[in-house]
């Protein structure tokens, strides 16, 4: 019985020592954090693109690590988070620069429903059913397919509905992607 209770106090409290180094380092690491996305800008923890939304978890991750991790160093990871930045930035520079690079590294919105059809080809390529989108049409307010203009899958994964009295925002599909029956994109 003493076996098990020292075994769970183990578990739940490994001494001061343990607890005074997460709060020390974990400072350090948060402030070397904050002082990164402050010198690397907005776009660092931006979710426009999976790429994007990758870096920022995988940042979450490695500040995670350095609080907790005491194999970790907390000049190991702020180099880690520095790199992870520094990537982000020349892949964010470069596609800002270069529309070669940019179509290498991120994907463009697709079209996965328009003025009440169903886009089926889009939809299997993106890997999107018919209830997601019917969902995604609930979410925005929508109460049938008729009433919607289109359904676009943004670059970042959400679901953009554009209503049909909307006739605004009709221009906002001109950078949009649709599959043509032979499996190839074209825009809309």
């Amino acid at each position: 019985m003493i076996d098990i209770l020292s075994t769970i106090h183990d578990w739940l409290f490994k001494g001061w020592e343990s607890i005074w180094r997460v709060l020390f380092v974990g400072v350090l690491a948060y402030l070397g954090l904050l002082i990164f996305l402050r010198i690397s800008g907005k776009r660092t923890l931006s979710k426009m693109n999976a790429f994007d939304l990758v870096v920022t978890v995988a940042l979450g991750s490695t500040l995670s690590t350095i609080i907790v991790s005491r194999q970790t160093g907390v000049a190991d990871g702020l180099m880690a988070m520095a790199v992870l930045i520094a990537l982000q930035y020349g892949v964010a520079w470069l596609s800002v620069r270069w529309t070669w690079f940019r179509h290498r590294v991120k994907s463009e919105p697709t079209l996965l429903f328009h003025q009440g059809e169903y886009l089926r080809m889009s939809m299997r390529r993106e890997r999107v059913t018919e209830d997601e989108v019917l969902s995604a049409i609930r979410s925005s307010g929508g109460a049938r397919p008729e009433t919607v203009t289109a359904v676009v899958l943004e670059t970042d994964g959400s679901f953009t509905v554009i209503q049909s009295n909307d006739s605004a925002r009709a221009t906002s599909l001109q950078n949009v992607q649709r599959l043509t029956a032979d499996g190839s994109r074209q825009a809309c």
